[in-house]
């Protein structure tokens, strides 16, 4: 990042307040989002740990509406066929009753819907020596993944809503194209960025208890 483009916005908000109530906001309004906040996001996310501090992440804030459009298109593209048997089966999850998994299938419509409307997309690449395709994306790109955590506690802190995608980047070629990015390059993570439709509040997670064991996983322990 240039010196030009460094920004000093003071977040005045807890970790754990973020932490724990961060929850994944689809229904974005249309509303311009100040230059300097989606600086900010990514100057944060820019100081996540990095494999010997190689700084390979890239990150790409895509506000023009005609390469909006178009990134949406791939969104489409491989988002409908993958959400359609959920739409179609019966809703309700271990986690979701149905009725819960039935809102978050229509944030998830919504944003297939309206992708192209929310005032920036941003998109987590890594650049590597060499062109990488298929799996062997994501065997050297870890360190993309902290920084989109960084990137998405400071939105929330910010008061901005955000949820991390791939579905929309399949087709690397395709993205590499629309982006003018270097073969070098791969793209990771596509995170629209916006104004909340909807209210923040704690996130439902399973209780530390069915997810955690010391040393070992006891199986007697599982209720």
């Amino acid at each position: 990042m240039s010196k030009g483009l460094e920004v000093n916005v003071p977040v005045e908000f807890s970790l754990d307040e973020a932490i724990y109530n961060c929850r994944a906001m689809r229904k974005l309004k249309a509303d311009e989002v100040p230059e300097e906040l989606l600086i900010k996001l990514v100057d944060a996310a820019r100081q996540a740990p990095s494999g010997s501090n190689t700084q390979n992440s890239r990150w790409i804030v895509v506000r023009d509406p005609h390469v909006k459009r178009r990134l949406a298109e791939q969104n489409r593209k491989f988002a409908e066929p993958y959400i359609r048997p959920a739409l179609e089966g019966n809703l309700g999850t271990k986690q979701l009753s149905p009725e819960k998994h039935r809102r978050q299938l229509q944030a998830v419509v919504w944003q297939i819907e309206h992708m192209h409307e929310i005032p920036a997309l941003i998109v987590a690449c890594f650049d590597y020596p060499e062109k990488v395709d298929g799996l062997g994306i994501y065997r050297a790109s870890s360190s993309v993944w902290p920084g989109v955590q960084n990137l998405l506690l400071t939105a929330r802190a910010l008061g901005l809503g955000a949820a991390p995608t791939t579905l929309a980047l399949r087709d690397q070629d395709a993205i590499r194209e629309i982006l003018n990015l270097p073969a070098t390059f791969a793209a990771l993570c596509l995170i629209p960025v916006g104004y909340p439709m909807g209210n923040f509040g704690p996130v439902r997670r399973r209780p530390v208890s069915e997810i955690m064991r010391f040393d070992t996983w006891n199986q007697a322990q599982e209720t």
